[in-house]
């Protein structure tokens, strides 16, 4: 079972890595890629932990990329995490997100949510902070009652608390996986809710950007929408890939491994000739 899209607390994941790795294990998963946003702190970690648990770690990353005035999800796979065009390219785009959090946290307390920033570094730890960890802040201020109202009516484009910034071209983060010998895939293409003429551009856009392979199995997709496209990624000659984007146990239906397979006729992903995993686990993880 692969599982090549998950989140740890290193960005705005609930688990440590070396526990999102144990669970992951627990689950079945035989290949795990690790795929925070912006960020590959959590690999070391994580690695240390799937040679214990005996399972594949794939080093991966997702990157914030935009795209038409539109943020998109680029995940790089199979990587060297060492490259310094990727390393340098992740940094500055931790940059960009520590200045976004500033802005978040001032305008949060304009709005009476006080130490905003403060509160979201301290809920973040050792990780970067993200919308998620203001969304939370919200919480625990009482202002707001769950995930879904923070972002509403706070975090998402046009509220009050929500900072728009400029992160990687398309074609220059797809350059930096490839810099390092990744692999680039276009995340979660139906979650950006675009009509089909518009997502039909920003695929053309990708493989134009000289983009590897699609999503197109997640925790959410449904058998249609898995189908239309497998359709697409065929068409462009794209291998496929799959994963949970797991965030949290609390989100059940994002759960570690819990994916549909890919469509038969799509070249998988980790069947590419550059894949491969920095952590090779056990003797049957790759049939």
């Amino acid at each position: 079972m692969h599982d090549l899209h998950s989140h740890s607390a290193r960005s705005d994941g609930y688990l440590l890595p070396a526990d999102l790795v144990a669970q992951a294990a627990e689950q079945g998963v035989i290949t795990l890629a690790l795929t925070d946003h912006d960020t590959i702190d959590g690999l070391v970690e994580a690695s240390e932990s799937a040679q214990h648990a005996g399972i594949e770690l794939v080093a991966g990353v997702e990157i914030s990329v935009t795209w038409g005035n539109c943020t998109l999800h680029i995940v790089g796979l199979a990587f060297d995490r060492m490259n310094d065009t990727l390393v340098q390219g992740l940094a500055d785009l931790q940059a960009i997100r520590a200045k976004r959090a500033e802005s978040i946290g001032a305008k949060l307390a304009k709005l009476g949510v006080e130490n905003a920033h403060e509160r979201a570094q301290a809920l973040a730890g050792d990780g970067q902070i993200g919308r998620v960890h203001f969304a939370r802040v919200l919480i625990e201020a009482g202002v707001c009652r769950d995930m879904q109202h923070a972002f509403k009516h706070y975090l998402k484009p046009g509220r009050n608390g929500f900072v728009r910034v400029n992160w990687a071209g398309l074609e220059q983060a797809i350059d930096w996986i490839h810099a390092a010998g990744g692999l680039a895939v276009l995340a979660h293409p139906l979650g950006y809710h675009f009509s089909a003429n518009w997502r039909r551009k920003m695929v053309a856009a990708f493989v134009e950007a000289g983009g590897d392979a699609m999503e197109i199995c997640t925790g959410t997709t449904t058998t249609d929408d898995i189908s239309r496209m497998g359709r697409v990624a065929a068409a462009y000659g794209l291998y496929g890939s799959l994963g949970s984007d797991f965030h949290s146990p609390e989100q059940h239906w994002l759960a570690l491994g819990r994916v549909a397979p890919l469509p038969s006729y799509l070249t998988p992903i980790w069947q590419a000739p550059s894949f491969s995993p920095m952590t090779p686990g056990c003797p049957h993880s790759r049939q």
